[in-house]
C-alpha cells in the first residue's frame, strides 16, 4: 500500500540557492546557501571616531587649554613679574601666543572633540581683538621729519656695508646705538655719513647724525657707562628734543627666568629725564632691549606714543636680524604725530634699523 505525504510548503529557496537575487536591503532571507539578516554595521569616519554626540564629552584638557590661553591673552598686563619676570616675558613674545590657536586647533581634530574646537575661538577671538588691527597697514604720507634708528652692533664685521645702508635711507635723522668702542671702526661711520649728515654728535656708544642742527646735546647716565644723549634738533617746523638710547640688556638665565632688572632701572632714568623736558616736542628712540607693550616700561612708554603702533603695518620685529621675532628696537614720540612706520633690510648687524615719518 502506498502513501503519500501531504504536501509542504512550496519551496522559496531554489532561486536564491542558484544565486540568481540576494535578499532586498534591510530584510533577511537565504541565498547562496546562507542565511542573510539585516545588518547593523555602520559607516564610521577615518580613525574609528565618528563626530557624534560623544564628541562633546571628549578634549576636555584642550578645552581647559584653550581657555587657560584666552584668559593669558585678555589680562597679559596682570600676569605679575614676581616669579622670573615671567610677565615681561609674557609680553615680549605676546604675538606669538596666536601659535597657540593653531596647536589647540590641530589637537582637537586629532581628538575628535566638539567641545575642544569650540572651546579653542576663545583665544583666537582674543588673539584679533589685540592683534588684527597691526596687522592692517596704518601708514600714510604729509610727514615733515625721517628718522631712522639702529642698533648697529658692536661686533659688526662690516660697518662700512651699514654706514651706507643708513645713509641710502635718506632720513634726516641718524640715531645710532651701540656704535663700537674701537677708534678705526667708528670712524667708518663718521666719513660714510659725513657728506649727508653735517651735523653730528657722539657721546659713549650712542650717537646722533643730522641734515638739521643739533645743540645742547648732552650724555644722560642712565648707566654706569654712557649709553643715551639728549639734543635738540632744529627742524624747519621748529625744535625738537631728541633722546636716543640703548637700555640695558636682558637675559633668559634657568635661575633668574628673564632678568630685567638692570633695563627697568635705565628705563626709570630715561623716564624721569622725558618727563622733565622742557620742549613740547620728544622723539625718544633706540633700542629699548623690550617691546612697548612690556608694563615694566610703563614708566617710559606711557608718556610717549608707538610710531609703529599707530603708524606701523605688522609688527615690525627687528631681533635678531636674520629671523626677527621681537621688536626690541622703538620709535615713540610726544606732540608729535607719526603717520608711517617701517624697518628696514639687513646691513650686517643683528637688529634691524627702524624707520618713521612723522608730522611736527
Amino acid at each position: 500500500m502506498s502513501t503519500t505525504n501531504p504536501p509542504g510548503p512550496p519551496d522559496t529557496t531554489t532561486d536564491t540557492d542558484t544565486g540568481t537575487e540576494p535578499p532586498a536591503p534591510g530584510h533577511s532571507g537565504v541565498w547562496g546557501g546562507r542565511t542573510w539578516r539585516p545588518s547593523t554595521w555602520r559607516p564610521r569616519t577615518w580613525g574609528g571616531h565618528a563626530w557624534g554626540p560623544g564628541t562633546w564629552r571628549r578634549g576636555r584638557l584642550i578645552a581647559a587649554g584653550a581657555v587657560l590661553c584666552a584668559l593669558l591673552m585678555a589680562l597679559h598686563s596682570l600676569v605679575p613679574n614676581t616669579i622670573g619676570n615671567l610677565g615681561s616675558l609674557l609680553q615680549t613674545v605676546l604675538p606669538w601666543t596666536g601659535l597657540s590657536v593653531l596647536l589647540l586647533l590641530a589637537l582637537a581634530i586629532v581628538r575628535r572633540s566638539k567641545l575642544a574646537a569650540v572651546s579653542v575661538l576663545a583665544p583666537a577671538v582674543v588673539w584679533c581683538s589685540l592683534f588684527a588691527g597691526t596687522l592692517v597697514d596704518k601708514g600714510s604720507g604729509g610727514g615733515d621729519l625721517t628718522v631712522v634708528s639702529h642698533n648697529v652692533d658692536e661686533e659688526n664685521a662690516d660697518p662700512g656695508r651699514t654706514a651706507r645702508a643708513l645713509a641710502a635711507s635718506g632720513a634726516d635723522v641718524l640715531a645710532l646705538e651701540e656704535l663700537p668702542r674701537k677708534a678705526t671702526a667708528r670712524s667708518t661711520y663718521e666719513q660714510e655719513l659725513a657728506s649727508g649728515y653735517p651735523y653730528s654728535a657722539v657721546r659713549g656708544s650712542v650717537g646722533v647724525w643730522s641734515k638739521y642742527p643739533l645743540r645742547a646735546v648732552e650724555p644722560l647716565e642712565i648707566m654706569p657707562w654712557t649709553r643715551a644723549l639728549r639734543a635738540t634738533v632744529d627742524t624747519p617746523k621748529g625744535p625738537v628734543a631728541l633722546y636716543v638710547a640703548h637700555l640695558a640688556s636682558v637675559r633668559v638665565l634657568p635661575t633668574a627666568g628673564f632678568a630685567t632688572e638692570t633695563r627697568n632701572e635705565s628705563a626709570a632714568k630715561l623716564a624721569a629725564a622725558v618727563r622733565a623736558e622742557s620742549l613740547a616736542r620728544v622723539l625718544v628712540v633706540g633700542d629699548f632691549n623690550g617691546s612697548a607693550d612690556d608694563s615694566a616700561l610703563q614708566t617710559l612708554t606711557g608718556q610717549l606714543r608707538s610710531a609703529q603702533t599707530e603708524a606701523g603695518g605688522g609688527f615690525g620685529f627687528t631681533w635678531p636680524a636674520r629671523f626677527p621675532v621681537v621688536r626690541l628696537d622703538q620709535i615713540m614720540v610726544k606732540a608729535i604725530v607719526p603717520v608711517s612706520s617701517w624697518t628696514l633690510p639687513d646691513t650686517g648687524s643683528d637688529h634691524l634699523p627702524v624707520g618713521a615719518s612723522l608730522r611736527i
